[in-house]
């Protein structure tokens, strides 16, 4: 399979992502760390792992953005436990807990954003399907009326749907945990 151009192969692509992406990556390590500075130092982290790696960077698998999160959730962690084993900077087990849980955070935000772009892996019929009865949890027969189609239809698209689903995120490199 042939790879498409390298998409940090240089500095004006690096600032590039780092102009669409960098804002959001911060706001999202700022919440996992509750530190304005370290969470500059994990986003920097994320666009020197990045270029780093960027031979690795496939597109058809996922998109940038979600590429470079999954980079910020693994500094993120990193940067917890480092902290964690620095107790004269932590309060006494406190930060501990603290950075426990906002990388269990990090990881539903993740785990959100993995599905977000899942879902846009399938097709518009199952999409709305799924959103409507699993998102939104609107019963069967009330989606199928507004929709137009027999229950049994809408059963067979969210059946489908749930399936095209699970190898979209596996084509992401989903983990189920459970």
């Amino acid at each position: 399979m042939a790879r498409s151009p390298l998409v940090l192969a240089d500095e004006e692509s690096v600032a590039a992502a780092y102009r669409a992406h960098g804002p959001e990556l911060y706001r999202a390590a700022f919440r996992s760390l509750a530190d304005g500075q370290l969470a500059e130092e994990a986003v920097q982290e994320v666009f020197v792992r990045a270029w780093r790696a960027a031979e690795r960077y496939d597109p058809m698998l996922s998109s940038l953005r979600t590429w470079l999160f999954a980079i910020l959730r693994n500094v993120v962690v990193d940067m917890a436990r480092a902290r964690a084993v620095r107790p004269a900077l932590a309060a006494e087990g406190l930060v501990e807990r603290e950075a426990a849980d906002d990388v269990d955070e990090f990881d539903r935000v993740l785990a959100s954003w993995q599905v977000e772009e899942a879902l846009l892996r399938v097709s518009e019929e199952h999409r709305v399907a799924l959103v409507e009865v699993h998102v939104r949890g609107r019963q069967y027969g009330e989606v199928a009326a507004d929709l137009g189609v027999p229950v049994g239809t809408l059963k067979s698209r969210v059946y489908y749907g749930l399936k095209a689903l699970r190898l979209a995120l596996e084509e992401l490199g989903w983990v189920d945990d459970e």
